[in-house]
């Protein structure tokens, strides 16, 4: 068998450099542990950056996948298949949302949000309604449409010019917002909290506000749960958290437990906005895809994950308090909500030495914002994982790498 040097270098020779990974290479988990090819354990509390949402190799997923690919994989959407009809029929019900349109990732997920506001205004008449307004330190995706909304000027670096249309105001400022939200506006899409933009809760109102606003202007309100949704805040969408009902949200991440599934999900408002041909996706909604999503939908109801998460959530957030309030780390503040948290580092501290020397310590966690520490754990995750985790996170941070001079 070979080592895990010997498989970096095989990476390095024929995978593309636009990821740094960290220099192991994982080869089988469970639950929240993995394993790297040497043989060596870690505590995952990462989620593949949320989106194990049951975990690694739950028996039920496995094995919903494994029948039906010796089943029927793919048909396309050319014809309907049974798969994709039973998980919109669970989508729309748990969420109230009237129609679903499935894809593959967030980003595709978000653009079909972008074409569905634009098309929206042009089937009323409004063809002049396209700009869209984001937020800055938004993240939003890495294609052009979703790259464009996506208020983090680093990753734009070097791929413009960027499509037109797009306005961007800093989060959680609604007279920011209403000084640019009018009769041009065809949508505002915010996430509902700001996850790579540094765990960002929005400040109380600013969500409700933003639905009036949208309301009064004619604009279409957008949430992209691609990281918040399904269980990760604590209620199945973010939207029920906040009381706050969007014209439609984006969904990604945990939908399928790690399998590539993405979905749109659409008010009865806006349902009628995307006609035949509009819009499409070869592989999205594809049986395999669609019984995955399935068998997560009933691992959430006989483990109670949506609860389990609301719980654990109160009890992490409860635990990372108590590290911030000690004053001996050099940590500035907690950030996040339910299985979504992080601390934030103090300025001194190097985040990417840190993260590194918490693999080192067998701990998987991911930084979010540049400088905090994110926990995104499987939802299946033990209260005595979380304090195994925040256990070595307090090692490290007590000795935590300096940034250079």
């Amino acid at each position: 068998m070979e080592n895990t040097s010997a498989w970096l270098e095989r990476a390095r020779r024929v995978q593309l450099g636009n990821y740094a990974p960290a220099p192991i290479v994982l080869e089988r988990g469970e639950g929240c542990r993995v394993v790297d090819v040497d043989g060596r354990s870690y505590l995952d509390l990462s989620g593949g950056i949320a989106v194990l949402s049951v975990g690694h190799a739950h028996p039920v997923l496995a094995q919903a996948i494994a029948a039906q690919a010796s089943e029927l994989i793919h048909v396309s959407n050319l014809f309907y298949n049974a798969r994709a009809i039973e998980f919109a029929e669970a989508l729309t019900a748990r969420t109230g949302f009237s129609r679903a349109f499935f894809c593959n990732s967030g980003t595709e997920a978000n653009e079909a949000m972008l074409k569905l506001a634009r098309r929206y205004h042009h089937e009323r008449g409004e063809a002049g309604r396209v700009e869209i307004v984001s937020t800055e330190r938004s993240f939003h995706g890495r294609t052009y449409g979703a790259l464009t909304i996506t208020g983090q000027p680093k990753y734009h670096e070097g791929m413009g010019p960027l499509l037109g249309g797009v306005r961007t105001v800093p989060y959680g400022d609604l007279d920011a917002m209403r000084a640019v939200v009018g009769k041009s506006t065809a949508a505002v899409i915010v996430e509902p909290l700001q996850a790579e933009g540094g765990l960002v809760v929005p400040p109380p109102g600013y969500l409700a506000g933003l639905r009036e606003l949208c309301d009064q202007s004619g604009a279409l309100l957008l949430f992209d749960e691609v990281q918040t949704g399904y269980g990760r805040l604590g209620s199945f969408l973010a939207s029920e958290l906040f009381g706050v009902r969007p014209d439609a949200c984006s969904l990604a991440k945990g939908i399928a437990g790690g399998f590539p599934l993405g979905a749109m999900l659409v008010s009865e408002k806006a349902s009628a906005a995307l006609p035949p041909g509009s819009h499409a996706s070869t592989f999205g909604g594809n049986p395999l895809a669609c019984a995955a999503a399935l068998a997560v939908l009933r691992i959430f109801d006989d483990e109670g994950l949506v609860e389990r998460s609301r719980t654990l959530g109160a009890t992490l957030a409860q635990k990372l308090d108590a590290i911030v309030a000690e004053g001996s780390l050099p940590v500035i503040e907690r950030r996040g909500l339910g299985l979504l948290q992080g601390l934030r580092l103090h300025d001194s501290i190097d985040p990417a030495a840190t993260f590194r020397r918490l693999i080192d310590e067998g701990l998987l966690v991911s930084l979010a914002g540049g400088d905090v520490i994110r926990l995104s754990p499987p939802l299946v995750v033990s209260e005595s994982e979380l304090d195994e985790g925040l256990h070595i996170l307090r090692r490290v941070l007590a000795d935590a790498p300096r940034k250079s001079a």
